[in-house]
């Protein structure tokens, strides 16, 4: 593994339980290198389950303390009762008061503010989609708007995935509803235009949650009715967001030292589903893997790096 510069941070996909895979892989990592996640990221983006484990590390927890933590509650946050086999004649599948209160017990009333006003300071980017304005938020602890924020409040805000959890606050969903799934663009313009790193000095991390297959072959779309294309649908979106991001940091942050770690799934699996916990396990080994050899993601290799930094 390359040695990484001055400034490092750290941008996690949103993917529910598959952000398991994530939180092994930054064990190995933190194995490797003899220090916490906290002690290596002074910035952390996160979308989705990549807000819990971004706050996690802002607050100091280990990627083996967060690996614990999403293998103890996967059952109880994702737990089948009435409002699993009744969706979707109810508004949400599951209640999010077992992540509200997991989160409490390790955060506690912690602001954002606070992730700032602490030695050394930890920027935590959490994206949360606004319904009411129609716009991604970033919430930020050094911006006034969101400092009062409590960090539980902001992370449940991000976790909110339509149809799974009730809307927070009657507005707030998952951050992945926009273009930010994948953080990654977000974390390198954090840096580079709000914390003022320079670039040449910098490491950014990404963190994806798997790759599903493709499974469409050709001639099946010759048969698809309307409701055949959901699936291939947000498949499609939800892959082209993901890509898009690491093509912009690629162009217009050519100097950093960015990197892209993702795994191939050998099937699809459902954010929701706590029965594949050793699966992702085993899959977060092959991440954690990736990042000590230096196995950057394959699209990165489809992008050139030609472009200068644009703002």
């Amino acid at each position: 593994m390359k040695p990484f510069r001055k400034h490092v941070a750290i941008a996690v996909d949103g993917g529910g339980m598959k952000g398991i895979m994530v939180t092994r892989a930054l064990s190995i990592l933190e194995d490797h290198l003899g220090c916490t996640s906290h002690d290596l990221f002074r910035l952390a983006a996160g979308t989705s389950t990549g807000s819990v484990i971004s706050a996690g590390i802002g607050v100091g927890l280990s990627g083996a303390g967060l690996h614990r933590l999403y293998c103890e509650l996967g059952a109880t946050i994702f737990r089948k009762t009435w409002r699993y086999y009744l969706w979707p004649l109810s508004r949400h599948r599951y209640t999010s008061r077992p992540l509200e209160i997991a989160l409490k017990r390790y955060v506690g009333d912690m602001t954002m503010a606070d992730l700032w006003a602490a030695d050394p300071p930890t920027d935590v980017v959490i994206t949360t989609f606004d319904l009411v304005t129609n716009r991604t938020r970033f919430i930020k602890p050094w911006k006034e708007e969101y400092a009062d924020w409590k960090l539980v409040q902001a992370v449940m805000c991000s976790a909110a995935i339509p149809s799974y959890f009730p809307v927070v606050g009657g507005r707030y969903v998952d951050g992945g509803v926009g273009a930010y799934a994948n953080p990654c663009y977000l974390a390198a313009y954090e840096a580079y235009v709000c914390l003022g790193w320079d670039p040449a000095e910098t490491t950014l991390i990404s963190l994806g949650t798997g790759r599903n297959p493709h499974t469409t072959q050709p001639g099946d779309a010759d048969r698809y009715w309307a409701w055949d294309w959901i699936t291939p649908l947000v498949g499609a979106f939800l892959q082209s967001s993901d890509d898009q991001q690491v093509h912009l940091v690629s162009q217009f942050f050519d100097q950093l030292d960015f990197r892209r770690f993702q795994v191939d799934l050998q099937e699809p699996i459902a954010p929701d589903d706590p029965t594949k916990i050793p699966e992702l396990t085993s899959y977060g080994d092959q991440l954690g893997r990736k990042i000590l050899n230096d196995e950057i993601d394959p699209v990165m290799d489809l992008i050139p790096r030609t472009a200068s930094l644009v703002l």
